[in-house]
């Protein structure tokens, strides 16, 4: 867990880390979010992170709880006060306290913020590339908007339940036709026959992943090709390869999807390459400017 957090204006204990009770993030879910990878000592794709949660604070009418300079010294000090190496950092910006209403609270309320930071063992991340993980499909049952990337996920947290009560490590919703929209906490590619990786369109039933984009950027670098467009799960289940991305997970090789079993039962070696080398076309903002 964290040591420090930062809480509306104080770096505090995490452990006496407290919000008020009628935050409408709480009472809500009226909150969006962001989680950022620390990879060697340095935030990745921070830029990218921080113009996505402008878009989701636009999106729901939220301000800036503090100016964007202002917060991107918050991320780091979180992260150095907590001396993670590898491992995340997330923030939170709510609506703001207000007497519990479903109306937006008057003019000149202040959003809250909430950052922590915490290291991942890289033994979790070694057992990941080398084994790769199983996903389990259900029902998506969440709202229209996805594109946001707000905190009601329950949705997602029943998925990722349901998952881990069946072996999995993740969950691949999907949709009303059969194809799949995207994982609890990822987005989901398979790759085919031919080596062509396969997503969902960003437009339709999915959030616009930041890793998701880092991996495009570097399949155009390399000559592969890439193609937005549906899949189902049985077209999943027979792929040559499948994976999800996510800031925290990176690219992560999936060998089962149900019971199905994909290739020789281990991670693919595209998904392999690319997990292996993802960090070499990101932005990786050092902790400390010195």
């Amino acid at each position: 867990m964290s040591r420090i957090a930062y809480v509306n204006g104080r770096y505090v204990p995490h452990g006496s880390a407290q919000v008020h009770v009628e935050d409408r993030g709480y009472q809500f879910a009226d909150a969006v979010y962001e989680v950022c990878e620390v990879f060697d000592g340095k935030i990745v794709d921070m830029t990218r992170h921080l113009d996505r949660l402008d878009r989701s604070l636009r999106e729901l009418s939220i301000g800036w709880p503090v100016a964007r300079p202002a917060l991107e010294r918050i991320l780091r000090e979180v992260v150095d006060r907590n001396r993670v190496t590898y491992g995340l950092v997330y923030l939170q910006v709510s609506r703001g306290v207000a007497r519990r209403d479903f109306p937006f609270p008057p003019a000149g309320t202040k959003p809250a913020l909430v950052v922590t930071s915490r290291a991942i063992p890289r033994t979790v991340a070694a057992k990941v590339a080398d084994e790769g993980i199983r996903v389990i499909t259900t029902p998506d049952i969440r709202w229209q908007r996805v594109d946001i990337k707000t905190t009601g996920l329950l949705a997602q947290v029943l998925a990722k339940e349901n998952a881990k009560r069946h072996g999995g490590k993740e969950a691949w919703m999907y949709d009303a036709d059969g194809n799949v929209t995207e994982g609890g906490s990822s987005n989901a590619w398979i790759v085919t026959a031919d080596g062509v990786l396969v997503t969902r369109p960003a437009e339709s039933g999915i959030l616009k992943g930041i890793t998701r984009a880092a991996v495009m950027d570097f399949a155009a670098r390399e000559g592969l090709k890439v193609e937005e467009r549906p899949f189902t799960i049985d077209e999943a289940k027979h792929a040559r390869e499948a994976f999800v991305t996510s800031a925290t997970g990176i690219v992560s090789p999936v060998v089962q999807i149900d019971d199905a079993i994909l290739g020789n039962g281990h991670p693919g070696v595209l998904a392999s390459d690319l997990r292996r080398r993802f960090h070499e076309g990101v932005e990786l903002l050092p902790v400390r400017a010195y």
